[in-house]
């Protein structure tokens, strides 16, 4: 048994085809499944089921997997263990964030953060929460950055800050005349939603409390893929949505003139780095946190006045 078999096997698990998980390893299809096969054989087991496609693990191929990957991401912690003790702040990070956050945070810290640590080579995705959780159980991805609290006792939650959401309104809107608003204020019938998948839609119908109306939408209903299609349907179409506040930076003073915030309280989203709790790298992680929080405003690095809103 070797390092390179268990990095073929949990590539084929990773990717349920023999050519993409030969592709992701550099090599050709018939060196992959040689290598599965001899470790097969050499097991006395078989550790796939390729009569299904996609191939799926057997029962004692799930077990054995499990522990493949147990032991390369140990063996892949020999080196972060080294960087460690020397203090160095260098090699490969994987980085995974949601979409609702990328466009504003990233440009915010990234260019800083390249600039002080050169000997970093920084990977970065944009996931949905549940896309990114499956990718950190599978050593796809080293650190998240994602609302929080997750409810997951494999990962540990290093919290950033706190932003606020404030409503986006258009001047028909009733709640336009208002200096603050209340989630009552905001009308069901008129609000704009991001698609399935984002956190933040969960977290915007708990704000307004949507799971406990039964309510008819306009004649027109559109699920917007970004926050920043969701202001362009206020401002072409009216109507109301919901965002947070690092997506405020940007705007226009005609459009700052349709932001409302709410009354104390505040509807709140966490924001934190996550990770899983064996993992190292710690280094890096913490200069990263570092670089954030240099940028984020003082206000919002706790949580005063605020009430955190479930994910949903």
């Amino acid at each position: 048994m070797t390092f390179v078999q268990l990095e073929y096997l949990v590539a084929l698990d990773t990717y349920r085809h023999f050519a993409m998980a030969a592709e992701n390893c550099c090599v050709t299809q018939p060196t992959l499944s040689m290598q599965v096969q001899k470790l097969e054989d050499e097991l006395g087991v078989k550790l796939f089921d390729r009569s299904k496609q996609p191939v799926v693990p057997t029962e004692i191929g799930q077990l054995v997997i499990k522990q493949a990957r147990l032991l390369l991401r140990e063996s892949a912690q020999i080196k972060d263990i080294v960087d460690e003790h020397r203090g160095t702040v260098a090699g490969e990070i994987r980085v995974g964030i949601i979409p609702t956050l990328a466009p504003y945070l990233l440009p915010l810290f990234l260019d800083n953060f390249i600039k002080k640590y050169p000997q970093v080579k920084l990977k970065v995705i944009e996931l949905t929460t549940e896309q990114l959780i499956s990718k950190l159980n599978k050593d796809l991805l080293d650190v998240g950055i994602v609302v929080t609290p997750l409810q997951d006792d494999r990962i540990t939650e290093y919290p950033l800050f706190y932003e606020e959401f404030v409503a986006y309104l258009s001047e028909s809107e009733k709640a336009y005349q208002k200096e603050f608003i209340l989630s009552e204020d905001i009308d069901p019938n008129h609000l704009w939603l991001l698609e399935e998948g984002h956190c933040i839609r969960g977290q915007i119908l708990n704000i307004c409390e949507l799971r406990k109306q039964n309510s008819h939408m306009r004649n027109f209903e559109y699920e917007a893929g970004s926050i920043e299609t969701l202001k362009r349907m206020v401002e072409h179409y009216g109507g109301v949505t919901i965002l947070p506040e690092l997506s405020l930076r940007d705007l226009t003073e005609k459009q700052r003139l349709q932001v409302r915030h709410f009354h104390v309280p505040t509807p709140t989203r966490e924001v934190s780095l996550v990770m899983l709790r064996h993992h190292l790298k710690k280094s890096i992680i913490e200069a990263m946190k570092t670089e954030i929080l240099n940028v984020i405003p003082e206000k919002m690095k706790q949580n005063i006045s605020g009430k955190v809103i479930e994910l949903g």
